[in-house]
């Protein structure tokens, strides 16, 4: 995909689970596994394949194929690539697989549990698991679960695994996924339902899942903070398409399959296959909110797929490269997309910005403080505007200044910069004339050409030039003794570059 419009062809995976993965295919970025179990549309003996594509994605080399789960459909994988899953959706079997070494994967723990799909927290510690229900076996309907999953992530022996609480909703059809996401710190769900409640055991044919928007900031008491639907999600308008190719089936037609999202951190965007809709694109900026803002719907071709019905049948999970705004997928009867959103519905991300108005203290710049770790700044802060491997850098509301936090190789914060006019400190700010920083500072000490220290023992830094304060930083004493390793960082923060020290 390294030219969009002209995508490459470089491998096909012949293992059985490649061949046949249905909803299993799951590839972990940290390692560079890619894992499939046997899948079809109710289950498979779990039969598990294991590529490397860490050295090169573009040929993965097979590590092992094994029967280590008991059965497969779908599947999720730990944020630190150690632990595969493999749910069969049509019995109540989730497999959790040791692929530390992925050569020699061997099964630790097998759970009575019914479940679709499934996907963890970056720690591993939860699984969000969407449960058919009793559209496949149960008595209660289709619900998402929050499944403490701790001892497994721990290695525990003989791990056991908690219940925490579930959750269902109306027009509930059969939950397909469940996709965690962080909004401004604070945690959610995407889950997405398929089909209609009339797929199976008698329900309305007419009340479609789709999709919704799930806020567990209280794990034990999620709730449903908005929807993601179409007009003809609604009962009346599907009933008046019942008629529309590719619509007679409850299992198809105008519903949902998958979504998926720009970034799981402060996404904007998410994307998601309605089948017979084609592929749906939501602004999600206020997850209270959500909007459609675009879509686009691949030319029909009658193939068994569609039932010759000459109709979409859009159901692979779309996936983005979000600095071009594209979104990749594939329909079933005519193959792989890449598609571009206009640059005038894409969110601008601005609602992510830091406060315009922040105190400058000894160990911070408004909310960003020395010495936190990266996980520690997203919980608090919205995601950055720009990251590098030793800085994140924050627009600040207004569109005036950035506010920029370098870190030392082990993620920590080392130092933070802003250059936003209304940070200051003693009516000091960025645009302050020098002899006011002066006044304030009797104590200044000149570390450099354009650089001055509040004081011989101050931990607050001000980039000067012409006359006026350029930015202003607060950095740790042992990290300011250091002239060296400090024009470093200030490089790191991005503010150093305009001027010599």
């Amino acid at each position: 995909m390294s030219r969009p419009t002209h995508p490459v062809h470089t491998d096909t995976l012949t293992e059985p689970p490649m061949l046949s993965p249905h909803e299993s295919l799951n590839l972990n970025p940290r390692r560079g596994l890619l894992a499939a179990v046997l899948g079809n549309p109710t289950t498979h003996p779990g039969l598990v394949s294991i590529y490397d594509a860490h050295r090169d994605c573009r040929h993965p080399k097979l590590q092992s194929t094994s029967l280590v789960a008991r059965l497969g459909h779908e599947s999720g994988f730990s944020a630190d690539g150690r632990t595969f899953y493999a749910t069969s959706t049509a019995f109540k079997a989730i497999s959790a697989i040791d692929v530390t070494d992925p050569k020699h994967p061997h099964s630790i723990w097998q759970g009575n549990i019914l479940a679709h799909g499934m996907s963890l927290r970056s720690d591993g510690n939860r699984a969000y698991i969407a449960d058919p229900g009793k559209y496949v076996s149960d008595s209660v309907g289709g619900n998402m679960l929050i499944l403490d999953t701790s001892q497994i992530q721990a290695r525990k022996p003989n791990p056991k695994t908690r219940e925490i609480s579930r959750l269902t909703w109306r027009a509930a059809s059969i939950p397909q996924n469940a996709i965690p996401i962080t909004v401004h710190g604070r945690p959610y769900i995407l889950e997405i339902d398929e089909y209609t409640a009339g797929t199976t055991r008698g329900g309305d044919k007419n009340e479609v899942g789709a999709a919704r928007i799930i806020d567990i900031h209280d794990e034990r008491k999620p709730r449903v903070v908005s929807n993601l639907r179409l007009q003809v999600n609604q009962p009346a308008h599907h009933a008046a398409a019942s008629g529309d190719p590719g619509a007679q089936s409850p299992a198809q037609g105008y519903a949902a399959h998958y979504c998926g999202v720009s970034t799981p951190v402060d996404p904007k965007v998410v994307a998601c296959s309605f089948i017979a809709s084609g592929l749906r694109v939501f602004d999600i900026s206020d997850v209270k909110h959500p909007k459609e803002i675009a879509y686009y719907v691949a030319p029909t071709r009658a193939r068994p797929e569609n039932g010759y019905n000459a109709s979409d049948f859009a159901m692979a999970k779309p996936v983005f490269a979000p600095s071009r705004r594209e979104i990749w997928y594939s329909d079933g009867p005519t193959g792989f997309y890449a598609v571009r959103v206009d640059r005038r519905v894409w969110p601008s991300g601005r609602g992510g910005c830091l406060a315009r108005r922040a105190p400058i203290g000894p160990r911070n710049i408004g909310r960003v403080r020395l010495r936190l770790r990266r996980p520690a700044l997203l919980r608090r802060l919205p995601a950055p505007r720009r990251r590098t491997t030793r800085s994140w850098r924050w627009c600040v509301k207004g569109g005036r200044g950035r506010v920029s936090a370098a870190f030392t190789r082990r993620g920590r914060v080392a130092l933070v910069a802003t250059t936003a006019p209304h940070h200051g400190n003693r009516r000091v700010h960025p645009g302050s004339r020098v002899r006011t920083l002066a006044r304030a500072y009797p104590h200044l000490r000149a570390l450099g050409r354009g650089l001055v220290r509040a004081g011989p023992r101050s931990p607050r830094l001000f980039g000067v030039r012409r006359g006026r304060v350029r930015y202003v930083a607060v950095a740790s004493r042992g990290i300011i003794g250091r002239r060296g390793t400090l024009r470093a960082y200030l490089r790191y923060a991005g503010v150093a570059a305009k001027h010599r020290h």
